[in-house]
């Protein structure tokens, strides 16, 4: 079984930056892949950033250049840097072990002046 629970999330003017964390339950080595989805307002949930199986790092193409994501033994993070409105969204921590599929709970980001 693996925990992930999200926190950082806020609200932040445009420009802005703020950093997620995504701490787990055990060493964040054995969740593979492990990475960050966000949600926006009657939007379909959709991949920001991940570590991949192969251990290199994966961006939409939305958030590259702007954002990035690292991990020590039992932390993610996303440094979200020059966030814009359409940034606004529950960020969710996502990772699979076992071949089971997990989420934390959400964090959710606002990008508004």
């Amino acid at each position: 079984q693996v925990q992930l629970v999200e926190s950082g999330g806020g609200l932040v003017q445009p420009g802005g930056s703020l950093r997620l964390s995504c701490a787990a339950s055990g060493s964040i080595f054995r969740i593979i892949p492990i990475g960050w989805y966000r949600q926006a307002p009657g939007k379909q949930r959709e991949l920001v950033a991940t570590f991949t199986a192969g251990g290199l790092t994966r961006y939409a193409d939305s958030v590259k250049g702007r954002f990035t994501i690292s991990r020590d033994s039992a932390t993610v993070y996303l440094q979200m840097n020059n966030l814009k409105p359409e940034d606004t969204a529950v960020y969710y921590c996502n990772g699979v072990h076992g071949g089971v599929n997990f989420w934390g709970e959400g964090t959710l980001v606002t990008v508004s002046s």
